[in-house]
């Protein structure tokens, strides 16, 4: 079964442990800028969110590679790049929605999430559990459930409103 990232950005403490823990996994140094995953921070609101690539069904970034770079594994169904293939256009990049293709200058090449070929690490090393690597049929449950509760949330608060008036 397809397993995919679940982000709880409430979780989120900003501490970008997941940003380190990938760029050494992956380029074995300690730097947030090779990472595949980013924590965009809103600092003022105190809100961390961490964004990765969601491994698209329909992935821009492989449909747009003129020279088919850009492929599906058959086994984890990650979408990954072939770098004996890959030119370094950066397509990929101006299309990816999420910002999730992004272009090393130093390599001089394009990267992305790998899912650490099906152990992410960023999960591993998550102490407050904002990241985990759940079947993709679970993350559609989840979603679901949020919505429900937020909305819940917010008729209650409404009613509560109107009340008041």
């Amino acid at each position: 079964m397809e397993k995919v990232l679940m982000i709880n950005y409430q979780k989120c403490t900003g501490c970008r442990l997941c940003e380190l823990v990938c760029s050494v996994m992956h380029d074995g140094v300690s730097n947030p800028a090779r990472s595949r995953i980013k924590v965009m921070k809103w600092e003022a609101e105190g809100l961390y969110v961490p964004m990765s690539c969601q491994q698209c069904e329909d992935a821009p970034c492989m449909n747009v590679c003129p020279v088919k770079a850009i492929s599906r594994d058959e086994d984890l169904g990650f979408v990954m790049v072939d770098y004996d293939i890959c030119i370094g256009c950066r397509s990929c990049v101006a299309v990816c929605p999420f910002g999730a293709m992004n272009y090393n200058s130093i390599d001089k090449k394009v990267f992305k999430c790998d899912l650490c070929g099906g152990d992410p690490q960023c999960v591993r090393f998550c102490e407050v559990n904002a990241i985990e690597y759940v079947d993709a049929e679970r993350l559609s449950i989840y979603k679901r459930k949020d919505a429900a509760e937020r909305l819940s949330v917010a008729q209650k608060e409404a009613g509560a409103l109107q009340a008041a008036m």
